[in-house]
């Protein structure tokens, strides 16, 4: 019969430190069948008796007494590495392993990690920012965050916010090469495209029309693999660019970017925090997403209100219609 050897030279050790089968089952929480059950086992196993036990008293034989003193040192260095691993379970010392996109999301996280490690300076942040989707087991990872779909099954994604795509321009932009009043009027100006940094391959533009999500290839005048480098372009009126709130929503209440023809907007993608299971959590991971979910759960810093939008609306619309013709020549004039 096959037996857990490791519990039951558990089960013998406690008994023979305690002198009883019967308190040695009440220590490791069984039953005293049970106990006398493992330990007869064990006999068997080895072929050879281990103890000399009455209903009254219990006594090593020569072979238990060599067992226990070849087995006590391993069992008593397995017990100080669990009471270890309980303790660093419920201590917010040690790694907190975190993953996240690399693109435009530093700023986001920073805050809070930044707060947290405050909060708990004992803790040992392991961060990778990475637009690539890794494996969870394999990278060892104590919490994520994802932009996009909810992650694989086996770990609990939390939405945080959503994530709006608006096409954007600044001031100095359109001054200069004039507003665009359509869709279609995108395609002769200066646009920047997204190269995602995995595949390598440019993304389209996503726009919503009439209530459909579609995907609009642009002519790019500018490509980068770099969010907060386009983001840059666009500030300093090189481009018109699609960029998310979570990165252009300050930019856009400062005056600094424009939302054009913010009806297009699109905000079906959401930003997720996930992990694993709770029952195995230690403090530090619990603590942490708890702080993430208050700083970041539908934090309107990181995008633009139904007022907004509604204003933004109303701009755009009143902008188009007084704009001034452009200044220079825009991206499909032959003559640039």
């Amino acid at each position: 019969m096959p037996i857990n050897e490791l519990r039951a030279i558990e089960m013998f050790a406690k008994a023979a430190e305690l002198g009883s089968l019967r308190r040695a089952a009440a220590a490791q929480g069984v039953t005293p069948q049970a106990a006398s059950q493992a330990v007869a086992q064990l006999e068997e196993h080895l072929g050879a008796r281990l103890l000399h036990r009455t209903t009254r008293s219990l006594s090593l034989t020569d072979e238990g007494q060599q067992l226990l003193e070849a087995t006590r040192p391993a069992l008593d260095a397995l017990e100080r590495a669990l009471q270890r691993v309980r303790a660093s379970k419920d201590s917010t010392a040690g790694p907190l392993r975190i993953v996240a996109p690399r693109s435009g999301f530093a700023s986001i996280l920073w805050p809070v990690l930044d707060e947290f490690c405050a909060t708990h300076p004992e803790v040992e942040p392991d961060v990778q920012l990475d637009d690539g989707i890794g494996n969870w087991v394999n990278d060892r990872v104590d919490i994520g965050f994802r932009i996009g779909s909810p992650p694989e099954d086996g770990l609990i994604a939390r939405p945080l916010f959503r994530i709006q795509l608006l096409i954007c321009a600044a001031p100095d932009y359109l001054a200069r090469y004039g507003w665009p009043d359509s869709l279609e009027a995108l395609g002769s100006h200066r646009c920047s495209v997204f190269r995602h940094p995995a595949t390598g391959q440019t993304l389209p533009w996503y726009v919503n029309v009439d209530g459909e999500v579609i995907q609009r290839r642009m002519p790019p005048t500018l490509a980068t693999n770099d969010i907060d480098l386009e983001l840059e372009a666009a500030l300093t009126g090189q481009v018109v660019a699609q960029v998310s709130a979570m990165s252009a929503a300050s930019h856009i209440r400062a005056g600094r970017l424009v939302p054009i023809l913010p009806e297009h907007m699109v905000d079906t993608m959401r930003l997720y925090l996930y992990y694993g299971s709770r029952k195995t959590q230690t403090q530090r991971v619990r603590q942490f997403i708890e702080l993430a979910v208050q700083r970041l759960a539908e934090n309107s810093q990181f995008m633009l209100t139904p007022e907004e939008l509604h204003q933004a609306q109303l701009n755009s619309t009143s902008m188009r219609r007084h704009a001034k013709p452009a200044t220079q020549p825009l991206a499909s004039d032959p003559k640039r």
